[in-house]
């Protein structure tokens, strides 16, 4: 099992939906505020679950999700900001996210269909798999948008 895998589905997605939750904002986004606080190795240097977290943000960067201006030491991106790219995809309705028949408000069923929403209530119920499903969506480039509700 890879669990560094898991981790960096779990980091990725976490990273950006403190994005999308602050979008358009630029913000300051912490390594700690996404995994909690990792006491440094015997030399000072960042644990390697802080690093391989921190470079999971830096390949949303380099792969075209986030941007940011800079990072702060080994700790944060700063000013950092979705792209369209990233924005987009967390925004777009999931096909058959949503029980059948329930009856909700459409502008309810819009934003719970959403990638970010269910993104959000998988990492809510520490839900590995389907967090790790969910992420690979959010990878995917072209989705069914017919059934986009959004």
């Amino acid at each position: 099992m890879d669990l560094q895998i898991d981790e960096f589905y779990k980091d990725a997605a976490a990273g950006m939906l403190m994005l999308y939750q602050a979008f358009p904002r630029k913000v300051a986004l912490y390594v700690e505020d996404l995994i909690g606080r990792e006491e440094p190795d015997e030399f000072g240097l960042p644990s390697k679950r802080h690093q391989a977290c921190l470079g999971a943000l830096l390949w949303l960067a380099e792969e075209g999700y986030i941007r940011y201006d800079s990072t702060i030491a080994y700790d944060a991106l700063d000013q950092a900001v979705l792209t369209e790219k990233g924005f987009i995809r967390l925004s777009r309705g999931i096909p058959h996210a949503l029980p059948e028949g329930e009856a909700q408000p459409a502008s309810v069923r819009r934003v719970r269909a959403t990638l970010a929403w269910q993104l959000r209530e998988a990492l809510g119920q520490h839900n590995s798999e389907k967090v790790a499903r969910l992420t690979r969506l959010l990878f995917e480039s072209a989705l069914n948008t017919a059934s986009d509700i959004v």
